[in-house]
């Protein structure tokens, strides 16, 4: 199955704006790709790239005074069928975690494992390691909060979302990656697109997606506490600690998003 996927993002500047975005689909989907996602900039500025520490791309632009557009259209193949589970779902113990998994273990902006720790570890400490274990936190993580666009709030952490109840995606994914590493379960933050190819209408307005990785079974599996079931046609664009790591756009000066625009369908 051919996806396309893209947006169209305007901004208004009141001043020249350096500006740090992260706009690509990540490079591990390099092999499905027909046309890539070519950053557009309107009206033209030169545009620098490079890879941050975590592999996602980055570019940097300084907008002009006054309406600038960021659009892309990319067209990935996909399966047609949901995602399948890994066949490994063992826990691996701390000692033996790979390097690179060991920050994915530390609290972060916005996964304050302090604060959740001990509420983790009455929740989930008779539950089978490993895989069983995850899904276990996104089942509560799913039941636990309620979704609704009402309730997003930039600089909302995963205790606040565990106190309050209500959020969105990324505080489903905060909540739950917070409490794989209280149970020393290296998770890592993602973001990117999901289609709704294989689920029952009303459809919402298409938008960025998070989900999170988590390290079980030798390798990194991916889990959606939000819609916590498989779905066909998850695009990753990139990973990290928290949403602090994967902004869209980081910008140094006074900046207004005006336009949002968000597609990811069949063609």
């Amino acid at each position: 199955m051919k996806l396309r996927v893209g947006y169209e993002l305007v901004y208004e500047c009141e001043q020249p704006t350096p500006m740090m975005l992260m706009l690509n689909t990540h490079y591990s989907r390099v092999q499905d790709v027909v046309s890539p996602d070519v950053l557009h900039v309107h009206p033209p500025v030169p545009i620098t790239q490079y890879r941050d520490g975590f592999g996602n791309l980055c570019s940097r632009i300084v907008a002009p005074p006054g309406q600038i557009s960021l659009s892309t259209s990319a067209l990935l193949n996909i399966s047609d069928q949901p995602e399948a589970l890994q066949p490994f779902t063992y826990a691996t113990p701390v000692e033996q975690l790979p390097d690179e998994c060991l920050v994915f273990l530390l609290g972060s902006r916005y996964c304050e494992t302090d604060l959740l720790s001990d509420i983790a570890w009455k929740l989930f400490s008779a539950s089978p390691p490993g895989r069983d274990r995850v899904q276990a936190i996104c089942d509560y993580v799913f039941n636990h909060i309620t979704f609704g666009y009402d309730f997003a709030r930039p600089t909302k952490t995963a205790f606040q979302a565990w106190q309050e109840k209500k959020g969105v995606c990324r505080d489903f994914a905060h909540l739950a990656v917070t409490l794989c590493r209280a149970m020393n379960i290296p998770a890592r933050y993602c973001t990117g697109y999901i289609s709704d190819v294989g689920t029952p209408p009303p459809y919402s307005a298409m938008d960025f997606a998070a989900w999170f990785e988590a390290y079980v079974g030798g390798c990194w599996q991916t889990f959606d506490p939000r819609n916590n079931a498989p779905r066909t046609g998850r695009v990753l664009m990139a990973r990290g600690r928290d949403a602090a790591d994967v902004a869209i756009s980081n910008a140094f000066g006074p900046t207004k998003l005006i336009r949002f625009d968000v597609h990811c369908a069949p063609e």
